[in-house]
C-alpha cells in the first residue's frame, strides 16, 4: 500500500503573505479609531455637542446650585422628572456624559494640533518653495523687460520684499542662458494664528477642568444687620458647600465678612433694578477676634475679591422679627429668613419655632409640649383682600406697610427630636400627628400682638433684610481669562493675515536684441517674469498687483512697495 503527501501549492512568485491577526484585529482598527478621533471634523462635532450639552445646564435647576429647587422640580414632573434625574440632567457639569464628550474633545484637540505643530514648525525651518516651471498659468503674472543684469535686479527685488522670506537661486539653462530665480513667501502668522486660537481652546479647557478640581463654592444667607457674619474657616459654616475633589477643606482661604446694610431699587412694574450690599470685611483672622476691618459695597457683577475668592451676592428677602412673651414674663425674639413666593411683589412665607424659659417647666413632657411655633407670609406692602378683607397680600417689593398673616401653633415643634428639619416650614407630622396644634390664625402689622389663651403674647415687632450670598474659589480663573483673550488674537490673526507666495524668473537677453517699445536698442536688457498666488480671494492681492509688479522692478533705488 502506498501513501501519498498532499503539498499546498506554492504561492505565486510576488503575493505578499497575509498580514498578522494582531495587526488587522487589533493594531489597525486602532490606528483607524485615532485616526478617525484626532481629524478635525470629529473636533468640531465634539465641540458642537460640549455647546449642545451645556444647554440643560443653562435651563434646568442644577443640583449643586440649589438642591432644594431641584428637588421641588423633581417632585412637580412626576416620572419624567426621575427620568431626568437619571440621566443626570440636573448634574450636567458632573455627569459621565458631559464629562465623556469633554475628555474626547481635550483627546481630539491634543491629536489634531500635535502634528500641525510639527509641521508649521519645518515649514518655518524650510526654504520658500521653488518657482513653478510656467509662471503664466498663475492666477497673477506680469512680465516686464527691464534695463540691467539678472543680479543687480534680483537684488533689487530681494530688497523691497520687506518682511518676506526670500532666497534666490542662479542656475543655467542647456542653451547656455543664464536664470536667476527669487521665490519669496509671507504670512507664517496665518497658521500660527490658527494654532494659538486652538491651543487657547485647549488651555480653557484645561483651566475649566483645574477649577473644577482646586475650586470651592459654599452659599450662606445672612440678615443685614452687621451682627451676623461669615469666617471662611470651615465649611461648616455653610448652608450648602460644593468643593471639588481635591479640596477637603482644611486649607480655605482666612477671612471673615458681614453684612451690615442692604438696600435694593425697583422699576416700577416691581422688576429690581440695582442691589447694594454695605459689607466689613477682614483677613486678619487669627486665634483671636477678627481685626482691621474694611468697608465695601457689593453690587450685581461688583463682587468683593478677598483672598483670592470672591463674594457675590445672589438674592435677598425680608427676615420678621417676632418676639414671643411667656406667660411668666420672659421673653424669646428671633429674627427669621421668610422665602420669596412672588419675585415681582417679595411676598415670603417661613416659620419659627420658639423653646420655653429655662426653668419654667421643670417637666421636660410638659416643657416640650408648651413649646410655640410659628408659620405664615410676609408682605412688605400689605394689601387685605377676600371675604372680610383678611387675605393679606403684597402690593409691592417696597416695604411701605409690612404685615404677617402667621398661624401660631402650640405644643412639640420638634426641636429635640434630633432630626433634621425643614428651617423655612413646619414639620407636618407632627401636626398630623397631634403633637403640634394651631391655637390662632392672625393678621398683624408692624408694632402688633396676639394675646393666647394661656397669656402667651405674639408681637410682630418689624422686619431686617437678609442676603444670600456665595464664596466662590477658582485658581484657575485668570488663565481662562488669558486663554479666551488669547483666542481671539489668534482669530485676528489667522482672519486678516494672508498667506502669498511671490516668485520672479530673471533671463538675461541678448545685448543686440532689439526689443519693441524699448529705448537703447544693444543695452544689457533682462526679461522678468514675475507671478503670485495666495489661500484667499483672487490670489489674495487685489486689483493692484500689476502695479506692485512694476512697483519690484522699477529703477527707483530705495524704494518700498506699497501692499506687500
Amino acid at each position: 500500500m502506498s501513501t501519498s503527501t498532499v503539498t499546498p501549492p506554492a504561492r505565486p512568485a510576488g503575493k505578499p503573505a497575509a498580514p498578522h491577526w494582531f495587526l488587522r484585529r487589533i493594531l489597525w482598527p486602532l490606528r483607524n479609531l485615532w485616526r478617525s478621533l484626532t481629524s478635525m471634523r470629529t473636533a468640531l462635532v465634539l465641540l458642537f455637542l460640549l455647546a449642545l450639552a451645556a444647554i440643560p445646564g443653562a435651563l434646568l435647576p442644577q443640583r449643586e446650585l440649589n438642591e432644594q429647587k431641584t428637588l421641588q422640580y423633581i417632585d412637580s414632573h412626576g416620572t419624567v422628572g426621575e427620568w431626568m434625574d437619571r440621566l443626570q440632567l440636573f448634574d450636567v457639569f458632573s455627569s459621565v456624559w458631559f464629562t465623556a464628550i469633554y475628555v474626547l474633545l481635550f483627546v481630539s484637540l491634543v491629536g489634531c494640533l500635535t502634528p500641525r505643530m510639527i509641521e508649521h514648525a519645518k515649514s518655518l525651518r524650510a526654504k520658500p518653495v521653488a518657482a513653478p516651471r510656467n509662471l503664466g498659468r498663475l492666477p497673477r503674472h506680469e512680465t516686464f523687460t527691464v534695463d540691467g543684469a539678472p543680479d543687480e535686479i534680483a537684488e533689487r527685488i530681494t530688497g523691497r520684499l520687506g518682511g518676506w522670506r526670500r532666497v534666490a537661486a542662479e542656475r543655467t539653462l542647456p542653451d547656455g542662458t543664464r536664470v536667476v530665480e527669487v521665490s519669496a513667501e509671507k504670512g507664517y502668522l496665518r497658521e500660527f494664528g490658527n494654532l494659538v486660537f486652538h491651543v487657547a481652546l485647549l488651555g480653557i479647557l484645561v483651566a475649566i477642568a483645574l477649577g473644577k478640581v482646586y475650586g470651592y463654592e459654599g452659599t450662606r444667607s445672612l440678615v443685614a444687620d452687621g451682627e451676623q457674619g461669615l469666617c471662611n474657616t470651615s465649611t461648616a459654616v455653610y448652608d450648602s458647600f460644593r468643593a471639588g475633589s481635591l479640596v477637603d477643606g482644611t486649607d480655605l482661604s482666612p477671612f471673615c465678612f458681614k453684612v451690615d446694610d442692604f438696600s435694593a431699587t425697583f422699576l416700577p412694574n416691581g422688576q429690581p433694578s440695582m442691589y447694594n450690599a454695605e459689607v466689613s470685611y477682614t483677613d486678619s483672622v487669627g486665634a483671636g477676634v477678627p481685626t482691621d476691618w474694611k468697608h465695601m459695597s457689593i453690587k450685581v457683577n461688583e463682587p468683593l475679591r478677598l483672598a483670592g475668592d470672591r463674594v457675590y451676592v445672589l438674592g435677598n428677602g425680608y427676615a420678621p422679627t417676632f418676639t414671643v412673651t411667656f406667660p411668666n414674663g420672659q421673653k424669646r425674639t428671633q429674627t427669621v429668613l421668610f422665602i420669596p413666593e412672588e419675585m415681582a411683589t417679595m411676598l415670603s412665607s417661613g416659620a419659627a419655632r420658639f423653646d420655653t424659659p429655662a426653668g419654667m417647666y421643670p417637666d421636660e413632657d410638659e416643657r416640650r409640649n408648651n413649646q410655640i411655633a410659628l408659620q405664615g407670609i410676609f408682605a412688605p406692602t400689605a394689601e387685605f383682600t377676600g371675604s372680610g378683607g383678611k387675605l393679606l397680600q403684597s402690593a409691592s417689593p417696597i416695604p411701605k406697610k409690612p404685615a404677617v398673616a402667621i398661624d401660631v401653633y402650640k405644643g412639640d415643634t420638634g426641636l429635640d427630636t434630633g432630626r433634621p428639619q425643614n428651617v423655612y416650614q413646619l414639620d407636618s407630622d407632627l401636626m398630623h400627628q397631634g403633637r403640634l396644634k394651631r391655637e390662632a390664625r392672625v393678621n398683624l402689622e408692624q408694632g402688633q400682638s396676639h394675646t393666647l389663651a394661656d397669656g402667651t403674647i405674639v408681637t410682630f415687632d418689624g422686619y431686617k433684610r437678609w442676603v444670600s450670598v456665595q464664596v466662590s474659589h477658582d485658581p484657575a480663573q485668570k488663565w481662562v481669562l488669558v486663554f479666551a483673550v488669547s483666542m481671539l488674537v489668534g482669530l485676528l490673526v489667522s482672519l486678516l493675515v494672508r498667506r502669498r507666495r511671490l516668485w520672479a524668473r530673471l533671463v538675461e537677453m541678448d545685448v543686440d536684441e532689439d526689443v519693441p517699445g524699448v529705448d537703447n536698442p544693444g543695452k544689457r536688457r533682462t526679461v522678468v517674469e514675475i507671478a503670485g498666488l495666495a489661500r484667499t480671494d483672487q490670489a489674495g492681492w487685489g486689483e493692484g498687483f500689476s502695479d506692485q509688479a512694476a512697483a519690484l522692478v522699477g529703477n527707483d533705488a530705495g524704494r518700498r512697495v506699497r501692499g506687500l
